[in-house]
């Protein structure tokens, strides 16, 4: 019988199952195929808030502007995304999907996706080795090759250059939707290494505005309450960075009663920060007296291990930016400090001295791996779905000379 909970699954790693689904199909790798049924019913509650996708999935749907495309993606695996697909599908591309997340998957939704006949290599609580083994099952594929991607976070770029280089030459083109892979792929630009062009959808003005600023400030509370039950009013809180991830953070948590520091290093994101009523701070001013560190900045090591040994006792350390890099989370693993799973994402790590702060999902993205993006917030979400799709079809019906081998925004237009 079909059962929507994961206790109910037992433990065998999903890569030790054989599943098939009702097509006979054994191409995917997903937690259990059984929930596919109650993925299915999230799908087609995203599909009701998600109007700009599926009038396009309508509108192009004749024509088929993705035909011969053979996509390979790399993203959060949410039921939006499960819209984005088949939507793509519908114009006539062909995909493979894995997670940009390892605890970010919807178990649920992956299964139905599997079941409509997607290769979806992906489940919530995956390993390391777990989450670049879904990746290679993606592209290392006998007798299909990609010629498109579309990546969350770079990972997926990267795990190609680094593996499978020669595939570039049948890439037309890299669509990238976060600040960590933007950054990489400008490295890579800036180094010459980049064979292919690539559309920054991250700095499209839908995602920045919609998807970041609004989004966050939404489910940064959402988060945080399910994995804390903490009161915010009358908490110092202090948050990394007030780019639009950190604006729409600071909003939420203003507007709950919080006290809340900035440490920004941009001059006109302090500057906002400063007009918007918030107290510009360094990190290292406030660090013994705040109960909540909060990181969006993008950047790697903002919270160190000098920091984390000065927090006071209980505070709650988070992030909120795409890569798990942002605190400094691989120096607490040494034989001084005590781990403790307190509850599902919740680990409590104590110092010697008894002193413990609370890490939430392990530092990594907060929003997704700990509650789900509000439904509400749906209907902007696939504002930035559809500047996906639209920056496929683009690279991908592009004449050969439009785009060079460059790192390009979505044109406001689209």
């Amino acid at each position: 019988a079909a059962s929507y909970t994961d206790s109910s699954d037992d433990e065998t790693s999903p890569r030790d199952k054989q599943q098939k689904n009702s097509k006979g199909s054994s191409d995917f790798c997903v937690k259990n195929i059984k929930q596919a049924e109650f993925g299915r019913r999230e799908i087609e509650i995203a599909e009701q808030e998600m109007p700009a996708l599926m009038a396009l999935r309508k509108r192009a749907q004749g024509e088929k502007p993705l035909a011969g495309a053979k996509i390979v993606g790399c993203t959060h695996i949410t039921a939006q995304t499960a819209v984005l697909m088949e939507t793509l599908g519908a114009l006539g591309a062909q995909c493979r999907w894995a997670a940009c997340n390892i605890y970010s998957t919807l178990n649920e939704v992956a299964a139905a996706l599997a079941e409509s006949g997607f290769p979806v290599f992906a489940w919530k609580g995956e390993s390391e080795d777990d989450f670049w083994w879904c990746i290679d099952r993606c592209v290392n594929v006998e007798g299909w090759q990609p010629n498109m991607i579309l990546d969350d976070g770079g990972d997926l770029t990267h795990w190609i250059y680094k593996k499978y280089p020669n595939m570039f030459k049948k890439i037309k083109g890299i669509v990238e939707e976060s600040v960590t892979g933007v950054h990489r792929l400008y490295q890579l630009s800036k180094a010459g290494k980049l064979c292919v062009p690539a559309m920054n959808v991250n700095d499209s003005v839908t995602k920045q505005k919609f998807d970041n600023l609004y989004c966050c400030r939404e489910s940064i509370l959402d988060g945080l309450k399910r994995t804390t039950d903490m009161m915010f009013g009358g908490k110092q809180v202090v948050v990394c960075g007030y780019g639009e991830v950190g604006k729409g953070c600071c909003a939420a948590l203003k507007a709950m009663g919080s006290i809340v520091y900035v440490t920004e290093i941009d001059p006109i994101c302090a500057l906002q920060a400063c007009m918007d009523g918030f107290r510009l701070v360094k990190l290292n001013e406030v660090i013994r007296q705040v109960d909540i560190v909060i990181t969006c900045t993008g950047n790697k090591n903002v919270v160190t291990r000098e920091h984390l040994d000065r927090m006071k006792n209980s505070c709650i350390v988070c992030n909120m930016g795409h890569s798990n890099t942002e605190i400094d989370v691989a120096s607490l693993r040494t034989p001084e400090l005590t781990w403790e799973r307190v509850r599902s994402q919740v680990d409590h790590v104590i110092w010697p001295d008894g002193k413990r702060i609370v890490l939430l999902a392990e530092g990594r993205l907060l929003n997704l791996s700990c509650s789900t993006v509000p439904t509400f917030v749906l209907s902007i979400t696939a504002t930035t779905q559809a500047s996906r799709a639209l920056a496929l079809i683009e690279l991908y019906n592009a004449p050969e000379g439009r785009y060079k081998q460059d790192v390009y925004l979505l044109p406001k237009k689209m």
